[in-house]
């Protein structure tokens, strides 16, 4: 992810901000959790083939990354959407070679996101939606990544699609623009009309722009993406500072998290991903996760340290 990417981080604070107030108030609020808090870590994509011998087996075939990427994470944050909308074919696919745990994040195509109506008065939305309920009970939650340039101007057209999308289908949201989030009185009113549709939010931690580290929540989920510098030193006490963050709302009712890890070019993201499940581990023991475990036979039982 080039978005909010620093060549140069010395001089970044990378101090998470407090809780929004109303944070409280919304998870106070939810109904009783069912069972043990659910924490989903994956990556960004699963054709690595840079992860044969490590994270996959030694001599897996291109055709087999999938199968191999759903045993050894829980989740994924799932671009191929972003630029096509998939075939009922794909789909079914992907459900059939996924472990059956496994839930797909798939983000809402550019022909949506980027256009100046949303889809609104095409096929478009409904065509996506039919197709990724495929996915079933694999289907996580969907997200809306609305580019740079949608502005708070645009908050009517964003509540008519909202109004227009499907309520049964999980849908999170992000937003770049700095107008966003230099308003309470422009935040107050995205957030109430988010909790008012059961939209949830998306949380980037990227060097870049700390102005979109918002840290609230708007329903009992929450995406989180994790954009690290190379597994920089400040990368871990990040993720630390993130458990910290996750324990406290997972105690106080949050339902479940999908954590997405950004490396640069991907390589190192399981290794991030893997710290951070430790980490939670430690913190959480109860909570309902698996991650990668590295080495010579990927997957036999082999979890990787990194301290």
């Amino acid at each position: 992810m080039e978005f909010g990417k620093l060549a140069d981080i010395s001089g970044v604070d990378f101090t998470l901000p407090p809780d929004h107030p109303a944070n409280g108030r919304l998870l106070s609020g939810l109904p009783a959790r069912e069972g043990p808090p659910r924490l989903y870590i994956g990556c960004t994509g699963w054709s690595m083939k840079e992860w044969v011998g490590s994270v996959y087996p030694a001599g897996t075939k291109s055709k087999d990354y999938l199968r191999h990427y759903s045993r050894q994470f829980n989740t994924i944050e799932l671009n191929t959407t972003h630029y096509r909308i998939p075939e009922a074919g794909t789909i079914q696919r992907w459900y059939e070679e996924s472990a059956p745990d496994f839930r797909f994040c798939p983000k809402i195509p550019q022909s949506i996101s980027h256009s100046n109506n949303l889809g609104l008065g095409t096929e478009l939305i409904p065509l996506f939606c039919d197709s990724i309920q495929g996915l079933a009970e694999k289907l996580g939650c969907c997200f809306l990544q609305l580019p740079p340039y949608f502005d708070q101007s645009r908050l009517p057209q964003l509540e008519k699609f909202l109004q227009a999308f499907p309520r049964h289908i999980p849908l999170a949201l992000e937003l770049r623009h700095h107008s966003w989030f230099e308003s309470t009185q422009t935040g107050d009113a995205l957030f109430e009309l988010l909790e008012h549709y059961r939209i949830s939010t998306v949380i980037t931690d990227v060097a870049g722009r700390r102005d979109i580290l918002h840290m609230r929540l708007a329903t009992g989920t929450v995406i989180l993406r994790f954009v690290g510098n190379g597994l920089h030193p400040t990368d871990f006490s990040r993720a630390d500072s993130w458990v910290k963050r996750l324990t406290h709302w997972y105690e106080a009712g949050l339902e479940e998290l999908f954590l997405f890890a950004h490396e640069p070019d991907n390589l190192h993201a399981p290794e991030l991903a893997a710290y951070f499940l430790e980490k939670a581990q430690q913190e959480l023991p109860d909570i309902s996760c698996r991650g990668p475990e590295f080495g010579p036979d990927p997957g036999q039982g082999q979890q990787m340290s990194l301290f």
